[in-house]
């Protein structure tokens, strides 16, 4: 059993860390978590905030109130202004994209960060693309780069092409999926992964996987037939001691049973436990 990994039928689904949590007790963004995931070899996702210089910090919110103790617009905040701030959760000071270079350099080569960009590319701009050329060009692990704005993406590739890049096309499926149906959908997910982003992993919902393929639609197959590979996101147990309730073996087999290369979630040592008791009993 490992928190990385679990198997089904031959098949081998990687467990993301979410949000750099390797359970939901752990810290948000926990950079003990994510130095240990490093070492390890594990695949983990952050989210990445613009700041005024350019440069980035791990945070979700575009504000600071929420998630820290400072005040006031990420994007309006240089290096300087943001380091006297400090993580609500654990008292801890924020983590910042030159931190995330260093640490990089020392990885194990299996490891696989995900950054999550939460702004734009009119946000980032070409100096935020420039930083990341600057402070990304060499690393041991890999990094993959997603975002909700293919423009960015674009940009980033031609940039920093040695970069692995996602895309998330969830939302823009569901609505499509509820005006137009299944058809619809496939033709603008095969529309996805053939566009310019060139992605290599595709993002999608864990539920909307399971409804369109109830309904006649393999999305995950339809992805991996054209190369791409899939994370289904995000799949949390409700209550990670006492493993899958029968609705959520229900759910998480019927996954499984598709084969995604990689399940994100808030519990990978809880999942990985779980399913090995289920299948052993």
């Amino acid at each position: 059993m490992s928190d990385f990994k679990i198997e089904n039928d031959g098949h081998s689904v990687r467990l993301k860390w979410h949000r750099l949590r390797r359970q939901l007790a752990d810290p948000l963004f926990s950079l003990d978590v994510m130095q240990m995931g490093l070492a390890q070899g594990a695949s983990m996702e952050l989210d990445l905030r613009v700041r005024a210089d350019g440069g980035f910090v791990v945070l979700h919110d575009e504000d600071l109130e929420g998630e820290t103790t400072g005040q006031g617009r990420i994007s309006q905040k240089n290096l300087k202004e943001l380091s006297d701030a400090r993580m609500r959760d654990g008292d801890r000071a924020l983590t910042f994209s030159e931190d995330l270079a260093l640490m990089l350099q020392s990885a194990h080569p299996d490891a696989l960060l995900q950054f999550d960009m939460k702004d734009d590319y009119e946000a980032i701009g070409e100096k935020g693309i420039a930083h990341l050329a600057a402070h990304f060009q060499t690393m041991r692990a890999s990094v993959i780069v997603s975002g909700h704005c293919l423009d960015l993406i674009v940009a980033i590739k031609e940039k920093l092409p040695h970069l692995l890049r996602g895309i998330d096309p969830t939302v823009t499926l569901v609505d499509i999926y509820r005006q137009d149906g299944l058809r619809a959908v496939e033709k603008s997910l095969l529309a996805d992964i053939s566009g310019a982003t060139e992605p290599d992993t595709i993002y999608l919902q864990w539920s909307l996987l399971l409804q369109a393929a109830r309904d006649g639609l393999d999305m995950v197959s339809l992805c991996q037939s054209e190369g791409k590979r899939v994370d289904a996101w995000t799949f949390t147990l409700k209550n990670p001691t006492g493993g899958f309730s029968d609705a959520e073996w229900h759910d998480f087999s019927a996954l499984m049973a598709l084969k995604p290369d990689q399940i994100t979630t808030d519990e990978a040592p809880a999942t990985a436990l779980a399913w090995s008791k289920r299948l052993s009993d």
